[in-house]
């Protein structure tokens, strides 16, 4: 009764942070120019994208964990754990505020 009951609204819930990972996670754009930040850009980092980040840092240690079996056999574990931990959290917590 209680997994039915709260079935959709995990899935929907893990749908929406895995569609909004790399929104927030430019890992590719890691050596472009850092530019002042402009006002807005500071508000929509503080308001939206911080929290987003303090959410994806869990969710992808949670899915760290579930992998780490399947990435210790292919000998990747570090990689999975740059990839699933650490860059959301350097992102949330290492870049300047607004630099979006």
């Amino acid at each position: 009764m209680l997994l039915r009951r709260y079935k959709i609204p995990v899935v929907l819930l893990l749908v929406g942070l895995l569609l909004l990972n790399p929104a927030v996670c430019p890992a590719a754009d890691l050596e472009r120019q850092v530019a002042k930040p402009t006002p807005g850009n500071t508000f929509i980092d503080a308001l939206l994208y911080r929290p987003v980040g303090l959410i994806l840092i869990p969710a992808g240690a949670v899915l760290f964990v579930f992998t780490l079996p399947f990435s210790a056999i292919g000998r990747n574990v570090g990689q999975s754990f740059d990839n699933l931990v650490a860059t959301p959290a350097r992102y949330t917590f290492v870049r300047p505020l607004g630099d979006i």
